[in-house]
C-alpha cells in the first residue's frame, strides 16, 4: 500500500450525513479549512426519514438550503398521528403545540434521505468544504501529549493518506470505526432494547387531510409500527419489537413482515391493496438492532463526536436527524469559537457536551414517559416498558445520564425520585392525550401543558426562532448557570450580555 503526502486542515470531518455536512458547512462558512471524508457515494440509502421543524426552519435556514429543500417536493408533515395509549381512538400531535413554532414554520418534511442528505452534502461543497467520497477513515493520529492531531484514510485506489487537523469530527454514524478513540464506552439502553424490521410499500392508504403527511405510529401487542408517507405512492413501514422477541423477525423476512402486519389491524388496513417495493434502494427488508445508546465521552482534546456516533434514542418521535443536526450546530459553535480565539477549548466544549447531553436526556425522558402511558398489562412488550416495572439498573443508568447537568429539571438525587417523577410525568402526558381525544379537535394546549412535551419541543423551537428572527427573537439567556450563549449569527459561542 502506498502512502500519500500529509495535508493540513483546520477541521477533518468523518461522514457526510446530516451531522457531518451541517458541521462542515457551518465551520467553512467562518472561513476555516474543512475536509469531509465520506466512505460511500451520494446519493445513498439511509433510514430516518421523518424530520422535525427545528432541522428545516432552524439548522437548514442557517445553512442556506431551506429554499432548496422546499423545492425538492418532499411531503409536508404537520406532526404525528398515534394509535397509542389507553384510548383506541387515534390522536394527532401537531407541531403548533409549541407557541414558538406556530404559524408558517409549524411543519417539517418526510424525506427520502438519499435526496435530502445529498442536498446538504452538495451545499457543503458550495460553502468551500473539500468533500471527498469513497474514502475510508481507518484511525485518528495522536501527538505525544495525547491530543488528536489528524486522521488516516484510504482512497479507492488503496492509497493511504494522513491528514493533519486541529479537530477531527466523527459524524460517521452508529457503525463508526473510530468513535472509541474519543475515550469512554458506548452504553446501550435496556429500556429501549429493541429491533426494527422495515421496508417500503407502494399505494398504501393515507391519513385524512390535512394530516395526510403525518407519520402514523401504531402500538400493538408485540410492539409498534411506524408508517411514513414519503410521496403520494411510497411509504416507509417498520415494526419495532423487543429483543427477546427476535424470533419474530428471524428466518424469512417476507413472512415475518406479513405476520407482524397481521397482528396490527390498523396497519393492515392501511396496507390493504399495497405492494412491497422489491427493486432499487428500497427493494429489501432491513433489520436494525440495539439502536438506543450513548457514548460516555463526547469529546477529547482534538476530537468530537456528533450525531449517531455519539448517541441515538428510540425513533418513535423522529428525533434522530434533530439530534444529529443540533449536535453538529453545537460542535460547530465550539470549534469556531476556539479557532477564532474567542473562547477557551475546555469552556467551549463543556458547553457543547452539557447542551447535547441535556437534549438527549430530554428526549430519553419524553420517550420513556411516552412508552409508559400505553396501558396494556396483558402484553409482554408493554408491561416490560412500564416505568414502574423497569429494573433499577435502567433507572439508575437514566439518573446517571441526566443528573448533574446544572439544570433543575434534571436534579434527580436517587433512583426512587427518578421513578416517581417519570411516573408522574407519564400520567400527566396520558391525561393530556385523553383530553385531546375526548375533545375530538386539534386543541394543542392540554398537550403542551404536559411538561415532557413542553421540554421536548423547547430547545428545537428556540434554535428555529433564533435562525428565523435573529436579534428580533429577543433575549438570549444561558442554558446553564455561568454558561455561554450563541452569537447573533448562531455559529459561535460568546459570553451573555450583562445588560440584557
Amino acid at each position: 500500500m502506498s502512502t500519500a503526502r500529509n495535508e493540513e486542515f483546520d477541521v477533518a470531518v468523518v461522514g457526510g450525513g446530516p451531522a457531518g455536512s451541517t458541521l462542515a458547512s457551518l465551520v467553512a462558512m467562518r472561513g476555516h479549512r474543512v475536509l469531509l471524508l465520506e466512505k460511500e457515494t451520494f446519493p445513498r440509502y439511509q433510514i430516518g426519514e421523518s424530520l422535525l421543524p427545528s432541522t428545516i426552519h432552524g439548522v437548514c435556514h442557517l445553512l442556506g438550503v431551506d429554499d432548496e429543500i422546499a423545492e425538492a417536493g418532499f411531503l409536508r408533515k404537520r406532526g404525528g398521528t398515534f394509535r397509542w395509549g389507553a384510548n383506541p381512538t387515534p390522536w394527532n400531535f401537531a407541531f403548533s403545540v409549541s407557541p414558538k413554532v406556530a404559524g408558517p414554520t409549524s411543519f417539517a418534511y418526510q424525506v427520502e434521505r438519499s435526496k435530502f442528505d445529498k442536498i446538504l452534502l452538495d451545499n457543503s461543497a458550495r460553502k468551500g468544504v473539500d468533500v471527498r467520497q469513497n474514502r475510508t477513515v481507518t484511525d485518528v493520529l495522536e501527538s505525544e501529549d495525547g491530543r488528536v492531531r489528524g486522521l488516516r484514510y484510504t482512497d479507492p485506489d488503496g492509497t493511504e493518506h494522513e491528514v493533519s487537523a486541529r479537530y477531527v469530527v466523527d459524524a460517521s454514524g452508529n457503525t463508526s470505526r473510530i468513535h472509541k478513540r474519543v475515550g469512554g464506552s458506548r452504553k446501550y439502553s435496556d429500556f429501549f432494547r429493541s429491533l426494527a424490521l422495515f421496508g417500503y410499500f407502494e399505494n398504501g392508504k393515507r391519513l385524512p387531510a390535512p394530516n395526510s403527511g403525518n407519520i402514523l405510529c401504531v402500538a400493538f401487542s408485540h410492539g409498534w409500527f411506524w408508517y411514513i408517507p414519503l410521496s403520494d405512492k411510497l411509504t416507509s413501514v417498520g415494526a419495532v419489537v423487543r429483543r427477546e422477541d427476535a424470533a419474530k423477525i428471524q428466518g424469512d423476512p417476507e413472512a415475518a413482515m406479513r405476520n407482524l402486519i397481521g397482528e396490527c389491524p390498523l396497519i393492515g388496513e392501511y396496507l390493504d391493496g399495497a405492494t412491497r417495493v422489491t427493486t432499487g434502494q428500497y427493494g429489501q427488508l432491513r433489520v436494525r438492532k440495539d439502536y438506543s445508546y450513548h457514548q460516555t465521552n463526547f469529546w477529547r482534546p482534538g476530537m468530537v463526536l456528533v450525531g449517531d456516533a455519539a448517541c441515538f434514542v428510540d425513533p418513535v418521535f423522529s428525533s434522530g436527524v434533530h439530534l444529529a443536526t443540533y449536535s453538529a450546530l453545537l460542535a460547530a459553535r465550539s470549534i469556531n469559537s476556539v479557532l477564532d480565539g474567542s473562547v477557551g477549548e475546555q469552556r467551549a466544549f463543556d458547553e457543547f457536551e452539557g447542551r447535547y447531553r441535556r437534549e438527549y436526556g430530554v428526549f430519553y425522558e419524553f420517550l420513556t414517559s411516552f412508552y409508559d402511558m400505553h396501558i396494556d398489562e396483558n402484553s409482554y412488550f408493554w408491561s416490560a416498558k412500564k416505568v414502574t416495572k423497569s429494573s433499577n439498573t435502567e433507572l439508575e443508568s437514566f439518573v446517571e445520564l441526566v443528573a448533574g447537568m446544572s439544570s433543575a429539571e434534571f436534579d434527580l438525587t436517587d433512583t426512587e425520585s427518578g421513578v416517581l417523577r417519570l411516573k408522574q410525568r407519564s400520567a400527566e402526558f396520558a391525561d393530556a392525550v385523553d383530553t385531546l381525544v375526548e375533545a375530538r379537535e386539534e386543541n394543542m394546549a392540554p398537550l403542551f401543558r404536559s411538561s415532557v412535551v413542553r421540554q421536548a419541543m423547547q430547545e428545537g423551537s428556540q434554535v428555529q426562532t433564533r435562525a428565523q428572527l435573529g436579534d428580533e427573537a429577543g433575549e438570549i439567556t444561558p442554558v446553564f448557570d455561568g454558561g455561554l450563549v450563541a452569537t447573533p449569527d448562531g455559529m459561535s459561542w460568546c459570553e451573555p450580555d450583562p445588560g440584557r
